[in-house]
């Protein structure tokens, strides 16, 4: 059950990062990719308080993060914006 809770939080804060990138769409990729590695660091450590395990943390995220992005994929596909 922790494992789903840390994986919804982990989504949650995905969907906040994808907000946060359209938000700034006209800044340089070094601001994106430093936006990216604060919210990854967030949600590892959601993961972290949660879980108390560095190696389910780590695989939950990793997880996370596929399944938001291949969602992404195929939303953008059949939404054009």
């Amino acid at each position: 059950m922790k494992t789903y809770i840390v994986f919804l939080f982990q989504t949650m804060v995905w969907s906040g990062y994808s907000l946060a990138e359209w938000l700034s769409s006209h800044d340089r990729i070094i601001y994106k990719t430093t936006m990216f590695i604060i919210f990854c660091y967030l949600a590892l450590m959601i993961g972290k308080t949660i879980l108390k395990s560095n190696r389910r943390t780590l695989l939950i995220t990793c997880l996370s993060l596929v399944s938001y992005g291949m969602i992404t994929l195929c939303l953008s596909r059949f939404i054009p914006v």
